[in-house]
């Protein structure tokens, strides 16, 4: 009986020429309330979505788009945001969730995008959790949508107020709440929310103070702290396991903010001084100072309340000197986060000359970190910037070339952009072939049509090819999209190109499409590596 069920699985016509294929983009949403729910994890929520691709025939991934410990009460995510624009651009005509709540928990807005704006767009969408998929004639519940957006939205709201009024009650009864300790304390092993004193680092924010009390400038507690080789205190935190991202740890060194913000702390008085700030829509607001939670005597003090008072009163005076001069603001520097030291690597400082008015790049290493640490030089923004437009200007030739034999390359193909889908279209009727062949086999087992060794032997050899057949639809969606981006990628920058050598100007939205890093020399050599040029990536 299953042999012959097998027999009749109609066979795959290879010459269909119907390949209706949908471009899907993977939508992946963590909350910060759904960390701790492991059903929700990006590596589920991943699993989940191409599984279902797997087993659909007409669907292939276009691109996943993962938004990170965003809220689902709006829709203003980053990721999400790409998504969009890739729809616009026509990238995608698919979008395929877990279940409704990733795409968002506000009933309204979810709504309009389900019934209105990706009906508009040509866009099918897709729940796997909810079975929910607008190809479907029939198989949608137009009165259950609503109500689990509804739900969604309502679980939502619900949630974080109860989370702020939590919050709320453990500062006003002295418990702190943040994730880190401030720098100088440590969270009590019994008590994650009261502080207690670090010895190690207690000592160097009372030499903060001492410093800043004797009048010693921003820069040179910098680079005293710096010559001294003292951690800052995200490297601290990550030797002590508290932070582990390496985006978390910053350059190394420390910065006048760091310093700034450590002297502002009123909590190494004693107090703990909380709710300074709140999030709207993901932006911070800040509270005004009568506003704040203030509970006295919580732990123990690193300096006394004479200390902070009278060094904050001489920053005070210091910033309202400052206050009622005149500013005269810097031109916008376009390299900002582009340029670099070709000798330390460190970021280049830009400052301005108070008589010509002319800007210039100046490494800092030497007045922050400690002396001879780089090389001291300085050279003029004019210089960087033509020296910059004249590398793009002999990149014109190049891209042209580059393009032409991409072109080529893809004419040549085994397979063009349609063939390429059928071929795809092609190995997933497979798969669900020997699938469905997987799922008769132990039919046949149990009904002694096959022995154990024949079920193992066949069933080893169905999995195997299913697994070859996937890691080929990899390989062709990989290449495809490969070729598709680098294509993209060179048309653009011929346009961009082409807008420099017209104008002979580099803008910032120039320099942020086409430049990926400058570094710069004592000897004045500028050396560019650009975006769109593979072989000579900045890392």
């Amino acid at each position: 009986m299953a042999r012959k069920s097998r027999k009749n699985i109609v066979p795959v016509n290879e010459n269909n020429s119907e390949c209706k294929i949908y471009n899907s983009a993977l939508y992946i949403r963590l909350s910060v309330e759904d960390n701790k729910k492991r059903g929700n994890s990006i590596e589920t929520q991943t699993s989940i979505l191409e599984n279902f691709v797997a087993l659909n025939t007409d669907i292939k991934t276009a691109d996943t788009y993962i938004d990170n410990g965003t809220t689902g009460t709006n829709f203003e995510r980053p990721e999400f945001k790409r998504m969009i624009k890739d729809i616009e651009d026509k990238k995608i005509n698919c979008v395929i969730v877990k279940d409704l709540s990733r795409l968002g928990r506000n009933a309204i807005d979810t709504g309009f995008y389900i019934e209105k704006y990706f009906p508009l767009n040509n866009v099918r969408f897709i729940s796997v959790n909810d079975d929910f998929d607008t190809n479907k004639k029939n198989g949608n519940n137009g009165i259950m949508l609503p109500l689990k957006n509804m739900i969604n939205e309502a679980y939502s709201i619900d949630i974080g107020r109860k989370i702020k009024a939590q919050a709320r009650q453990s500062m006003k009864a002295g418990e702190y709440i943040g994730a880190r300790p401030p720098y100088g304390y440590i969270k009590a092993p019994d008590n994650c929310h009261k502080l207690i004193v670090d010895k190690e680092t207690a000592a160097v924010v009372k030499q903060i103070f001492q410093w800043k009390y004797e009048g010693v400038s921003y820069n040179q507690i910098v680079k005293r702290l710096n010559e001294a080789n003292i951690m800052t205190p995200n490297i601290y935190a990550q030797s002590k396991g508290i932070i582990n991202h390496k985006t978390l740890r910053g350059s190394g060194y420390w910065q006048t903010r760091t310093v700034q913000s450590i002297l502002s702390n009123e909590c190494y008085t004693g107090d703990m001084v909380q709710g300074k700030a709140q999030y709207i829509n993901h932006k911070k607001i800040d509270i005004p100072k009568e506003q704040w939670i203030r509970v006295k005597n919580t732990h123990e003090p690193i300096i006394s309340r004479e200390m902070f008072e009278s060094v904050n009163e001489k920053r005070s005076q210091t910033a309202e000197k400052y206050k009622n001069i005149p500013i005269d603001r810097y031109n916008k520097n376009i390299l900002k986060g582009k340029i670099f030291c070709g000798h330390c690597g460190r970021k280049l400082h830009r400052e301005r000359d108070s008589r010509s008015k002319c800007y210039y790049f100046h490494c800092l290493a030497n007045e922050r970190i400690a002396k001879n640490t780089c090389l001291n030089f300085y050279i003029s923004e004019k210089y960087v910037i033509e020296n910059i437009i004249e590398n793009i200007q002999k990149q014109s030739d190049i891209i042209l070339s580059k393009k032409q034999e991409l072109e080529k390359n893809i004419l040549t193909k085994p397979y063009n952009n349609f063939e390429y889908d059928c071929e795809i279209l092609k190995l997933k009727k497979s798969i669900e072939k020997n699938r469905m062949f997987l799922k008769s086999l132990y039919e046949s087992l149990v009904n002694k049509i096959i022995t154990d060794n024949e079920y193992f032997e066949m069933k080893q050899e169905y999995e195997n090819k299913i697994s070859a057949a996937l890691d080929e639809i990899s390989i062709l969606e990989k290449s495809q999209k490969e070729l598709t981006q680098k294509a993209g990628m060179y048309s653009s920058a011929e346009k961009n190109i082409a807008v420099v050598n017209d104008t002979k100007k580099l803008t910032s939205e120039l320099a942020d499409v086409l430049i990926d890093k400058v570094l710069v020399y004592s000897d004045k050599r500028v050396e560019v590596f650009f975006s769109f040029d593979d072989s000579r990536k900045a890392r």
